[in-house]
């Protein structure tokens, strides 16, 4: 292993009671995609060190790596009840639902049908048996778990989680809310949710995917969802973050774009001890279109990172990207924007854009966008800033007989906007303008959110 893991042992140990209780029967290649992850995380290890790792320079995850997570083999479901999940959660009863305590399903309190709309979806144990073929020819094919010791835990632990799958010409009307909830126990824990999303040539679906925590001590959340499209298919894809304030989650979402597809995805943060938000995209074939757009707020010593990597490899290809953050207290955002542009991807357009509103001295960011050029004939463009509350701004509104701690919640409410506005159902854009509203009375210069 190539850095240092004090906790390492633990897992293996967990590992090992792992296989004994969930077995790898019944899915030919299971045995073989645990194998190779563990052998994956035996090498890579968690990134402790940051010097000369690019990837995790300004995210420093050794209280992490310290603690001894155990896994749980036994999730107590009683620790969480739908009220609760309408509570924490955003709720509308015309939407379906999958829920996870601690990575488990939960059948009790999930409403999705087996077959909503000509769809499949449930938990991915039963599907590894009822569509084994899908299982075998996308399961853990885009989330490497080669690639980094996140993903290779999250891939060694693999067993259950939420599966999607949309056949040719099939239209999803009603939005899937999959709820991943942390219920924890009286010691540290983790959970590592995982999520396949298939969806077939001409087929759409609305994805919800939201984060919680109902724990009063720290846990690990560390997810991987895998979302592959078909020519043509086209998902609506929206991710909440809304961890406890000691909670840490390295989540990561990889997705796969066939030709003439769309990729449409909105997320919104608030800021966790650590959490890792990491978004891979790859436009494999003619004619795709992502957009992402994220809005993150953090404050006390909270950190996020938002690791965003957009795969031109084929022409014709665009891309939109657009984060905005705000911090205060002594809070850290990272954002890492990378667009490669291959060589045969001409004709590709990519944005890319990150701004931040620092509103104390004590909040920091470090903002890295970049664009990987080989291509000749394209349209590429990045950018990013930061900075405080505009002084004119203000100014011209205090002149207008609106007090200062009114006239900069009007602004900052104003800077979310633009991103809380690319949210199309109504129930979650009111969810986050909430959110938002309930922060804001205790934004104050120098202080925390």
């Amino acid at each position: 292993m190539t850095q240092v893991l004090t906790s390492y042992d633990k897992y293996l140990e967990d590992l090992q009671e792992f296989e004994r209780r969930f077995p790898s029967s019944g899915f030919g290649r299971l045995s073989d995609i645990r194998e190779s992850a563990i052998a994956s995380f035996d090498k890579l290890g968690l990134p402790t060190r940051t010097q000369g790792n690019e990837d995790w320079k300004y995210t420093n995850i050794r209280s992490l790596a310290s603690t001894a997570f155990q896994y749980v083999f036994e999730p107590n479901f009683e620790r969480v009840t739908e009220a609760q999940l309408k509570e924490l959660a955003p709720w509308d009863d015309s939407w379906a639902s999958l829920v996870f305590v601690d990575g488990h399903y939960v059948e009790a309190l999930s409403t999705a049908s087996p077959r909503a709309d000509g769809a499949h979806i449930g938990s991915l144990t039963d599907a590894i048996v009822t569509h084994k073929d899908i299982a075998e020819r996308h399961l853990a094919k885009y989330a490497l778990a080669e690639a980094d010791g996140f993903s290779a835990m999250n891939t060694a632990f693999l067993h259950d989680g939420a599966f999607v799958y949309v056949p040719k010409d099939c239209a999803v009307e009603r939005p899937l809310h999959i709820i991943f909830v942390a219920a924890g126990d009286a010691q540290p824990t983790v959970s590592h949710p995982r999520a396949l999303i298939v969806l077939e040539e001409n087929s759409s679906i609305t994805i919800v995917e939201s984060y919680l925590g109902v724990s009063s001590v720290p846990y690990l959340t560390n997810s991987v969802t895998e979302i592959v499209l078909g020519d043509g298919a086209s998902a609506k894809h929206y991710k909440l973050l809304m961890e406890n304030a000691d909670a840490f989650h390295v989540g990561t979402t990889q997705v796969y774009q066939g030709k003439d597809s769309a990729f449409r995805s909105v997320s919104f943060v608030k800021g966790s001890a650590i959490a890792r938000n990491n978004v891979s995209v790859l436009l494999d074939n003619p004619g795709g279109n992502c957009f992402l757009r994220g809005l993150y707020l953090t404050s006390g010593k909270e950190h996020i990172d938002n690791h965003i990597d957009i795969d031109h490899a084929k022409p014709h290809a665009t891309s939109d990207l657009y984060f905005k953050g705000i911090l205060s207290g002594r809070s850290k955002a990272v954002f890492s924007g990378r667009v490669l542009v291959q060589k045969d991807a001409q004709k590709s357009s990519a944005i890319q854009r990150d701004k931040n509103l620092l509103m104390s001295k004590g909040a920091e960011v470090d903002s890295s966008p970049s664009l990987e050029i080989y291509a000749d004939d394209v349209q590429c463009t990045h950018g990013a800033t930061a900075g405080a509350v505009a002084e004119d701004a203000l100014f011209y509104m205090m002149s207008r007989g609106i007090d200062k701690e009114t006239a900069t919640l009007f602004l900052i409410q104003g800077f979310a906007r633009e991103i809380v506005d690319e949210i199309q159902l109504t129930t979650l854009r009111d969810y986050v303008e909430t959110r938002i509203s309930g922060a804001l009375p205790n934004l104050r210069s120098g202080q925390e959110l």
